[in-house]
């Protein structure tokens, strides 16, 4: 196998010099970004180095054995244990070449400026479905630790530091639990908002002792109202159905002197402005309200993102995402909190009441992207 060495100004130079030297058949084994000093000694250019190889027998049959011309003696046949030898090597070669060639094939382009081992951690990132700029913005980082260790780093540090920067990333977003009178929560029908809206309220109710009661505009589905009216009754807490804004607002002064009002609102398709018109008309969306965007973590990126955009008349204070136990991909949940700027309230993994919801702390969230735990 022949190994050679190539520096270049980026990516697609290495590859054409790669090319005209090894071949189309040559294999990347490893690449870098170094810094090389310019004009006497300042202004540092950044170089990428790469090193890959080319088998010379690859694609090529073995020779034709023919008969010895008259006078020339018979070639010696080789020694067995020289052939067994040689055959050990080649399979040696031609499954490291079938290794390189898997991790060449999952690579994405943009990473290869990074040393193996923290392509690896980019590439679990992006299989997570985590944005490739966030991914990049990560991978600089840890390429800046990898420098500073002169390459010192176990893949366990790697994995370490990866999730304390996606942790700081998210810190901004931290949650310290709800403090005003109102929770209202929104979203799309089968998210799982009436369950999620019982668990908080079970909390609110058996932690912290408060007073409260329920309001539900969900008259869609006479299932939901039962459904709300059950954790009414194991609560022992009032419950108010509500059909228009007038009666909306009656609950609202029935419940003046209650510490917490749990809203669950109807669970429609709100890609269609006409039910966030409706919504709008049936709740006083006021400074005492905080208002969560319930989503599901099994729909698509982009189905969450246009049911946000379509609350654009809605004030939206954070999300909750559930059903984390029905899904094994979590990357969604935060670009979304990157894109809008706002953050995750609670995450839910199950369907018991209070106890199949989290806190989502920023280190729930780098744990499931990056972790390797038992989840």
């Amino acid at each position: 196998m022949k190994i050679k060495k190539f520096m270049a100004p980026n990516m697609s130079e290495a590859m054409k010099q790669i090319r005209l030297e090894l071949g189309d058949q040559a294999v990347i084994l490893n690449s870098k970004v170094v810094q090389r000093k310019g004009f006497l000694g300042f202004m540092k250019k950044r170089n990428i180095e790469v090193i890959a190889a080319v088998d010379p027998d690859a694609g090529k049959n073995s020779p034709v054995q023919t008969a010895p011309a008259r006078g020339e003696k018979p070639a010696r046949a080789p020694d067995a244990s020289v052939r067994s030898e040689k055959e050990s090597l080649q399979k040696e070669i031609a499954a490291l070449k079938k290794v390189v060639q898997e991790v060449s094939k999952l690579a994405n382009p943009a990473y290869q400026k990074y040393p193996l081992p923290v392509q690896k951690r980019l590439n679990a990132g992006s299989q997570q479905g985590l944005d490739e700029s966030l991914l990049l913005v990560i991978g600089d980082a840890l390429y800046e630790e990898w420098e500073k260790a002169n390459g010192n780093l176990t893949e366990d540090e790697i994995l370490k530091q990866a999730k304390a920067l996606l942790q700081k990333k998210l810190s901004r977003f931290t949650y310290g639990g709800s403090r005003k009178k109102y929770v209202n929560l929104i979203g799309p029908t089968g998210v799982g908002k009436t369950t999620t809206l019982a668990k908080m309220a079970a909390q609110a109710v058996l932690e912290k002792k408060e007073k409260i009661a329920f309001i539900t505009t969900d008259t869609y589905r006479i299932a939901a109202i039962e459904q709300l009216k059950t954790y009414a009754n194991l609560l022992n807490v009032p419950l108010e159905v509500v059909y228009k804004l007038s009666d909306f607002k009656k609950a609202i002064e029935k419940f003046s002197d209650f510490d917490r009002v749990f809203i669950d609102t109807a669970g429609r398709n709100y890609r269609e402005l006409q039910y966030v018109r409706e919504l709008s008309g049936l709740i006083d969306f006021h400074a005492e309200m905080e208002t969560f965007l319930t989503l599901s973590l099994t729909m698509k990126e982009k189905d969450m993102k246009a049911v946000f955009d379509s609350f654009q008349s809605i004030r939206i204070d954070r999300f909750i995402f559930t059903k984390l136990d029905e899904t094994s991909t979590y990357g969604a949940a935060i670009n979304l909190m990157e894109q809008y700027g706002k953050g995750c309230a609670y995450v839910t993994n199950g369907q018991d009441v209070p106890d199949d919801m989290l806190e989502a702390t920023p280190g729930i969230f780098a744990e499931y992207v990056f972790g390797e735990n038992d989840k």
